[in-house]
């Protein structure tokens, strides 16, 4: 999906042409955080739904204060306060808690807002993508179910079981599938007429600050027809940003762009650079990261059930997927990862079974097939508290226990799911001066890039602004909180909150 023409015309500018205005804002990444930012930076304004009843007596007082107040013009810190929930972020909460007002409740109650569409507030921006809308959601398997309720998959003012419904589909325990969530996700973009903000196809290499001076501060005359003189970020602005990249065009060829914003917003998640063990032989053929490398394997014949076995690094939910995928399949696996089977930490042990039946077998076979201790199931075994030593050119594997003992094992393929991180290799110092822990590389779960709780901007670097993932928040249904943020703090920076 491309942009309309004028938007085209302005992403396929050389960079080396006499400059142009600054768009107000550039969404890196087109899922779920840049398409729900999309709609609200669109003119989409939630208000407080009169005679709503929220469950929070707290919150329900303090959105009756300011009726006629759209949310995003209100204080997000002081609706936020006092809610709990299964995020950190108190804006993610908010957010949700609107949405979904008793949903971790098991309860069906509407959401509290009504949605106006007031164009005279919608702030011109572009959405640059590598895949269609919906990111990684379109490289996942699409038979393979989402860990969180389907409903909480949906975005505003599209309930993702209405969608569902017009399909003539139904949720499994309350799940959805993959594809479904990346087929709503294009659908949501189409029917919120949302696509002429959206570039599809795009490729970031480079972002950098500099100087204002050297961008012309004359609008070329197709983006001034778009572009409108109310919005005056650049003003006071000494520098604004420089996006690089380049965009595959119909017959496949690469071809760059350059375009300039006074705010950029990163939401590219963290499905880019899976995470290597850092062992020897680790860069072997045999050698993968991905579980799409499992599927082609057994489409193309290569690996079946008289193959030797697949081995599987790692215990969270995509190394459960895989081993869900060979049983399948009825390819051989070995299973290693480090920690014991008990450990609370593990994701199985926080799961209830009856909502998630696939990954309590995964579990249960976790601690019944060992190669200590054979158990009833064929084609698996488990060697937990295990680690991987090395991989041989000879297909050989060395693993080690807990106690130093060393075995070798003979496998057709090995699969490295332990994660993935963020590749921002298109900033300065792959965005590690944006994290927390400014030594260290960003990390969803560990070191997320530092922001301001209810604005979502940098703290290091102003008129930047990370959503989702990369600012910690790793749950579609929390990711909209952040999206919020940073659409009412926009707003507030280019003096177009009404008195």
């Amino acid at each position: 999906m491309l942009p309309d023409g004028k938007m085209y015309s302005l992403l396929t500018r050389p960079q080396n042409r006499s400059g142009f205005k600054p768009l107000p804002v550039v969404i890196i990444g087109n899922g779920p955080s840049g398409i729900c930012l999309s709609y609200l930076l669109s003119g989409h304004i939630p208000y407080f739904k009169r005679d709503s009843v929220h469950p929070h007596p707290i919150l329900q007082r303090k959105l009756e204060e300011a009726p006629d107040v759209s949310i995003l013009d209100q204080d997000l810190e002081y609706l936020s306060e006092g809610l709990e929930g299964r995020s950190d972020s108190p804006v993610a909460l908010l957010f949700d808690a609107l949405q979904r007002p008793d949903t971790d409740f098991g309860g069906t109650a509407e959401s509290v807002l009504t949605w106006w569409h007031e164009t005279d507030r919608a702030i011109p921006h572009l959405v640059l993508g590598r895949n269609a809308p919906g990111g990684a959601w379109h490289s996942i398997e699409g038979s393979m179910f989402t860990l969180s309720k389907g409903e909480w998959m949906g975005l505003p003012d599209l309930p993702f079981k209405d969608w569902l419904k017009q399909k003539r589909r139904g949720l499994r325990n309350n799940r959805a599938t993959a594809e479904d969530i990346a087929q709503y996700y294009q659908h949501y973009v189409m029917k919120k007429g949302l696509q002429k903000n959206f570039s599809c196809g795009t490729v970031v290499t480079s972002v950098r600050k500099v100087s204002a001076e050297n961008v012309s501060k004359h609008a070329q005359e197709d983006l001034q027809e778009r572009s409108d003189s109310r919005w005056n970020f650049s003003e006071e602005n000494t520098q604004v940003f420089q996006v690089d990249g380049f965009f595959r065009t119909e017959k496949g060829d690469k071809e760059p762009f350059s375009v300039y914003a006074d705010n950029v917003v990163l939401a590219t998640g963290t499905y880019d650079s899976p995470t290597w063990l850092g062992v020897k032989g680790e860069n072997l053929s045999y050698v993968h990261h991905q579980l799409s490398a499992l599927e082609e394997a057994v489409k193309n014949n290569s690996i079946g059930i008289m193959s030797d076995p697949v081995l599987i690094v790692g215990a969270g939910l995509t190394a459960a997927d895989a081993i869900l995928f060979a049983r399948h399949c009825n390819v051989p696996v070995i299973h290693v990862f480090r920690r014991r089977v008990s450990d609370p930490g593990l994701i199985f042990n926080q799961l209830p079974k009856m909502m998630y039946p696939e990954y309590h077998k995964v579990h249960q076979m976790m601690k019944e097939q060992s190669a200590a201790c054979a158990g009833p199931y064929e084609c698996y075994v488990s060697l937990p508290e295990h680690h991987v030593l090395s991989f041989g050119n000879d297909k050989k594997c060395i693993l080690q226990d807990k106690n130093g003992y060393q075995k070798a094992y003979k496998i057709s393929m090995a699969l490295v799911l332990t994660g993935s991180n963020p590749n921002l290799s298109f900033l300065p110092n792959n965005g590690i001066d944006l994290a927390v822990d400014s030594d260290q590389p960003v990390n969803p779960k560990r070191n997320p890039i530092d922001v301001d709780p209810f604005t979502y901007e940098c703290t290091q670097e102003k008129g930047l602004y990370a959503l989702g993932p990369l600012a910690g928040d790793n749950f579609v249904r929390f990711v909209q909180g952040g999206a919020l943020a940073v659409a009412s703090s926009l707003l507030k920076k280019a003096n177009k909150n009404p008195p």
